[in-house]
């Protein structure tokens, strides 16, 4: 009995139910994530994003829909910077981000040039909802309520996608990122003072 308990048993043993929790255990991933994303990992790449900008095309039509009813039109919203993520309250990744996307709400909630759009992945508006009222998040929340084209969304979660004021995508990723980083905050403030 000795041999089975000893010291690198047990050791191992509390390893393998760490690894397991992390494996099975959605908000425990997305815990580890978002410290991760705290200590500089998960950064977005704001090099690559000169490069990326695509033509502007016409976003008239791709609508999403608030737990109101309310609907809003990507077409509607040229002139404003638009940050547009879809994610999903059962994602752990998506879960991870979202102290950093709340902080970049923050900082620019009360610009009129900037829109934020969180599209629920699910389309399940009242679980959505419930998320981020339960976590103090002032987030709106979105369902799509419109064919979604390929460029903007493949289908992983998180996507986030973010258009400048001409409508034209200025970045487009999928995967987790820490959204408070200083600079994307800096990216965002450079595409609202850009045609």
């Amino acid at each position: 009995m000795n041999k089975i308990l000893n010291r690198k048993n047990i050791f191992n043993g509390i390893l393998i139910i760490l690894f397991l929790v992390l494996l099975f255990v959605p908000p425990a991933k997305a815990l580890v994530m978002e410290g991760l994303m705290k200590i500089g990992f998960f950064r977005p790449d704001t090099k690559l994003v000169d490069k990326q900008v695509n033509a502007a095309g016409d976003l008239s039509g791709i609508k999403f829909k608030d737990i109101n009813g309310k609907v809003i039109d990507l077409g509607e919203l040229k002139g404003k910077v638009v940050f547009l993520n879809f994610w999903a309250t059962w994602c752990p990744p998506c879960l991870a981000e979202m102290p950093g996307v709340n902080a970049l709400h923050e900082k620019f909630k009360n610009d009129k040039d900037v829109v934020f759009i969180l599209v629920d992945a699910d389309s399940q508006l009242p679980k959505a909802q419930k998320f981020m009222d339960k976590k103090g998040y002032q987030l709106p929340v979105y369902a799509v309520d419109s064919e979604i084209p390929e460029i903007l969304f493949k289908g992983s979660l998180p996507t986030t996608v973010v258009f400048d004021k001409e409508g034209r995508i200025s970045y487009n990723e999928a995967g987790a990122a820490n959204y408070a980083d200083s600079k994307f905050i800096a990216f965002i403030n450079k595409l609202k003072t850009t045609n």
